[in-house]
């Protein structure tokens, strides 16, 4: 398929969703369809991973190449697909539990790596698919089943983290803004480097606090900010550690980031033929990896 004619519906798989009526992941998934057929990319030169999770499942949604991995595992994979065939489109779709619990030091070492991936995570501030459990990015007082009085733990903050790890593309989104959240993928997927998108993306079924509602009237959108500069490293720190506000957009770029496949000469699709493969094997391996 040419990417010239490729439009985001190319991307929709023929399985149905099984998310909940109203889930942000569903804004969060168009949104990255749309950015990466905008981007010229097509089905057929992109690879999706997903972990666990409500995010887990993004994958059998979209048509393109696919693993869904396990439980925070899901940058490892991407970070080998990438290095084995750097001409891959490879993004990394996750949850605030799958990306910053068990997952959180494949983060930082992906981030400092500068592998030529886009990560996108789904961040509802709540466990979903296991029933509404306390996250790495809940509030303090954030009551839930296994919380009644709270988890009185100050949540992580995912952008801090990528920026002391050197980030080079930091990004935060909102669902539900369909605009705004395929403009800022579209950004991170045409970075060279890793590229971090928070995206809050609502639980509407176990968290009542971080609604739609909040998103909307809380963050303050980047873009709108005349006197932002995204590649000054000392303002962008200020806003990510700012404890009154919440961004949308991108919050920091290095305008000089060069990925790790380039910085270490891998430049070309290093998957290799078994002994005794059928002819036309070459292609397939292509295509797969």
């Amino acid at each position: 398929m040419s990417s010239e004619n490729v439009r985001f519906t190319d991307f929709k798989s023929d399985k149905q969703p099984t998310w909940c009526p109203g889930c942000g992941d569903f804004g969060t998934m168009n949104g990255m369809m749309k950015a990466l057929a905008e981007t010229g990319n097509s089905p057929d030169d992109t690879f999706v991973v997903a972990g666990i999770g409500c995010s887990g499942k993004i994958g059998t949604y979209m048509r393109s190449y696919a693993l869904h991995g396990v439980h925070g595992r899901a940058l490892p994979v991407g970070t080998g697909a990438k290095l084995a065939n750097p001409d891959l489109e490879v993004m990394v779709a996750g949850g605030d539990g799958d990306g910053y619990s068990i997952g959180v030091g494949h983060f930082i070492h992906a981030v400092r790596r500068n592998v030529d991936i886009t990560y996108v995570v789904m961040d509802n501030r709540i466990y979903g698919l296991t029933k509404g459990q306390a996250s790495p990015t809940s509030r303090p007082d954030f009551e839930t089943s296994t919380t009644p009085e709270g988890s009185k733990q100050q949540p992580v903050n995912p952008l801090a983290l990528a920026m002391s790890a050197g980030g080079s593309f930091i990004a935060q989104s909102f669902s539900s803004d369909a605009m705004r959240h395929t403009e800022i993928v579209k950004e991170a997927i045409e970075h060279d480097g890793f590229s971090l998108v928070n995206t809050f993306s609502p639980c509407v079924t176990f968290n009542d606090v971080d609604t739609y509602d909040y998103f909307r009237d809380s963050l303050v959108d980047l873009s709108e900010e005349d006197d932002y500069d995204r590649h000054d490293y000392d303002q962008a720190k200020d806003a990510i550690l700012d404890a009154d506000k919440e961004y949308m957009g991108v919050l920091y770029q290095d305008e000089n980031s060069t990925p790790y496949h380039e910085a270490h000469g891998v430049t070309e699709n290093m998957a290799e033929i078994p002994d005794g493969a059928p002819d036309g094997a070459t292609d397939l391996v292509r295509e797969f990896y």
